[in-house]
């Protein structure tokens, strides 16, 4: 069991995902670093953090139930795709040499830092390129499957790519995809979590204080996004992520 300040430690980091997590959707910016704070090694930390942060996930989608009135197959056709992703992003994890993983993470923190600071121009680009055909080709299906691998694996930043394939995929509104992508990656979360729940070095001491300080943080942070200016929020968020992503390559590598 965790002493109290190791328990306060990854309740802040929790909160600290959760706010994230629903204002600018990098929520393992906070918590993966407080586990690795508490003194979990890098593989032991990630399988951890997604056991944990799958609360959010279940509660974000449960939060958007007016949005996904009318949406159920659309989720239901893309649901196996997500699910299967991450059943493989998972597999994936568990056979990477612990090392290598190590060596990763901060190229897909890093990744996720710059998807976040251009998301705007990401967004815009995807919704010009959408117009009135939307299609939901092999290369758009690809593209979810691969999203569902990310975020089984790692998935920093996943529902900003989600979102932006499932804009051109589907004639449904910034709310409604968004309320998709909320159901599409906690199926890909959960399918994970059960993975690494049976396979991986799950730390269930740091699951608890962890999704505790999340399920606050997943509550609060829509209010507080209402009264933060949007773009400050995006982009400081972004470039934390950059640093740590700096911070941890030079302790990797």
């Amino acid at each position: 069991m965790p002493d109290v300040g190791t328990f306060l430690l990854l309740a802040a980091g929790g909160l600290g995902a959760g706010l994230s997590g629903t204002m600018a959707g990098l929520a393992s910016l906070f918590s993966y670093p407080a586990l690795l704070a508490a003194g979990l090694p890098a593989v032991a930390a990630n399988v951890t953090n997604t056991v944990a942060l799958t609360v959010t996930s279940v509660g974000a989608a449960a939060g958007s139930r007016p949005e996904l009135s009318g949406q159920w197959s659309t989720v239901r056709r893309f649901a196996l795709l997500t699910a299967l992703g991450g059943a493989l992003g998972a597999g994936l994890l568990l056979i990477t040499p612990p090392g290598a993983f190590e060596k990763v993470v901060p190229v897909l923190i890093a990744g996720a830092g710059v998807v976040l600071l251009f998301q705007p121009q990401i967004r815009a680009a995807v919704l010009r390129k959408a117009g009135e055909n939307h299609h939901s080709g092999p290369r758009v299906l690809a593209g979810i499957l691969a999203v569902g691998v990310y975020g089984g694996c790692f998935g920093a930043a996943a529902g900003v790519m989600l979102l932006a394939l499932l804009l051109v995929a589907l004639p449904v509104s910034l709310l409604q995809g968004n309320a998709i992508k909320n159901v599409l990656l906690g199926v890909s979360n959960a399918i994970a979590a059960i993975g690494f729940a049976l396979f991986a070095p799950v730390a269930w001491w740091a699951v608890l204080p962890l999704a505790a300080g999340a399920l606050v943080g997943a509550r609060l942070g829509p209010v507080l996004a209402r009264h933060l200016p949007p773009t400050a929020l995006r982009v400081g968020i972004a470039v934390a992520g950059l640093g740590l992503a700096t911070v941890l390559a030079a302790e990797a590598w």
